[in-house]
């Protein structure tokens, strides 16, 4: 294992807590040389964030710290151990196996930030796998996450991509790439069940305090302050995937290494946006029995924070019986946090400020008339507004001549009439949450495939510029709200391992 030499700060201020606190929950480690590494891109709006010098970044040495080659004064990189229930199937031990955490920094507003590298090689946690990633899926991880970020959602964020100069052997030989990303942390779900699943009760409270310290301090001074760890976790979730419901988002694979504890969406691969709206979609190709598909989101989300509550259970109360009541009745409640989330926001897409009874009756209305007549999701409810201010036409099309939408056509419009506003008021408010471009999957499979094939970021940097403003209507950019021709049909995407 070759240490690269220490090159100068380039503004990363490193304070490295959970190489300092948490010795035993990671493998110090090195990335792999690349031979030639070059940046492709770097997010100057997040390095400037996270207070780094983002003009000396796009230099031959930037691309040498982002590809691994060459280590900023401070970094420690790490593999972090973690198990994982993977489409419902437990692995005792996953961990990093492609990816190293380089370090802490504090941004700009005082939040403590994981930077990572992603396909950077094999460490021990590796499974015979080389540890490298292509640059298609360290694009689409980008494109997605700026994507989420924009549209408001919590989430990973990519701050650079870099080609290493070298093939990855997949189905094909592909271009080689590392994603830099960052979050609030990379602790997931699986890293409590790492510990637990080797009853290593001493391991798990050190990683929780940890985590309650580092995502909800608060908590430390709570009766039971582990319980109280699994509340805040468990609304983190029910709030993040009623965000990821309203906008038509599919993980794709939710498993348990997935989920962070920080509430933040993590781990891009076979994931996408719907077009037309059914619950039942399933992109990605891995997903043979629709385990994750859109509508089972929360369900999963339930599933899966079950998993964390048993690792917690020795920590939540010494009784065993009495730890699983308290931790089922939070589990229970998961449902009712997130069906409040999701309510609010699908009223407020509706141009209503608050629930009231009826209200959930009519957004499933719409939705089973959305599936029935195969409509757009996004394009239905950006609609909406045009309804609002008498534009009708938009909407119409996208449901044809049908009595049963003309019925709750009015029966949304009566309920409007319940809460006086001004229609351009309230048209705007709609506008400002029902995005107009989404990431639509025909759009960024184009540009990835001028990426790879033609070596041609022009597609790519414009989408991202599209999805920077999600909410904003732009001349020149209309073929980025229209769906797809054939409807995605035979759609696929992979995880890019």
């Amino acid at each position: 294992m070759t240490i690269p030499a220490p090159a100068p700060t380039f503004g990363f201020n490193f304070d490295n807590t959970y190489a300092r606190d948490l010795e035993g929950l990671y493998i110090e480690w090195q990335a792999a040389l690349a031979p030639t590494p070059k940046l492709v891109k770097l997010n100057r709006a997040l390095a400037d964030e996270l207070k780094l010098d983002a003009d000396a970044l796009t230099s031959p040495a930037g691309a040498a710290i982002f590809a691994g080659n060459v280590l900023p004064v401070g970094a420690k990189p790490l593999a972090q151990a973690y198990a994982g229930h993977q489409f419902g199937g437990f692995s005792p031990q996953l961990g990093d196996g492609r990816a190293l955490l380089l370090g802490e920094v504090i941004d700009r507003h005082g939040q403590r930030r994981d930077i990572q590298f992603k396909g950077s090689g094999r460490t021990p946690f590796s499974r015979g796998g080389d540890g490298k990633a292509a640059l298609g899926p360290v694009l689409r991880e980008y494109i997605i996450g700026e994507a989420m970020y924009a549209l408001g959602i919590p989430t990973t964020r990519a701050l650079a991509a870099v080609a290493t100069g070298e093939a990855v052997q997949r189905e094909t030989r592909l271009p080689g790439a590392v994603l830099t990303r960052v979050a609030a942390s990379h602790i997931r779900v699986g890293t409590f069940q790492f510990f637990a699943a080797r009853s290593d009760i001493t391991k798990v409270r050190q990683l929780a305090d940890y985590a309650i310290a580092r995502h909800y301090p608060a908590l430390q001074q709570a009766a039971n302050p582990y319980l109280a760890f699994l509340q805040a976790v468990s609304n983190a979730q029910a709030a993040l995937i009623a965000q990821w419901m309203l906008v038509g988002f599919i993980h794709g694979v939710m498993n348990t290494d997935n989920m962070a504890i920080s509430g933040e969406t993590i781990d891009y691969g076979p994931c996408a946006f719907i077009d037309s709206y059914d619950p039942n979609t399933v992109f990605s190709s891995i997903d043979t029995h629709g385990r994750y598909a859109y509508g089972n989101q929360p369900t999963m989300a339930r599933w899966n924070l079950a998993r964390l509550a048993e690792a917690l259970l020795p920590l939540i109360d010494p009784d065993s019986d009495q730890a699983v009541k308290l931790a089922t009745e939070v589990i229970t409640n998961f449902a009712e946090h997130y069906s409040s989330h999701w309510l609010n926001g699908m009223c407020a897409k509706l141009g209503l400020s608050h629930p009231e009874a009826g209200d959930l009756a009519l957004a499933e209305g719409l939705l089973g008339m959305m599936h029935k007549q195969t409509a757009d999701y996004t394009q239905v409810f950006r609609a909406l507004a045009d309804a609002v201010l008498g534009n009708e036409d938009v909407l119409w099309a996208q449901f044809g001549d049908n009595a049963s939408f003309d019925r709750w056509l009015q029966q949304w419009q009566a309920r409007l009439t319940r809460e006086p506003r001004d229609p351009a008021a309230r048209a705007q408010a709609m506008n400002s949450i029902n995005p107009i471009y989404i990431p639509r999957n025909h759009q960024v499979e184009a540009a990835l495939d001028a990426a790879i094939t033609h070596a041609d970021l022009a597609p790519f940097e414009t989408l991202l510029e599209v999805l920077a403003q999600p909410f904003t209507p732009r001349a020149g950019f209309e073929a980025y709200a229209t769906p797809a021709s054939d409807g995605n049909a035979g759609y696929r995407t992979f995880c890019g391992t």
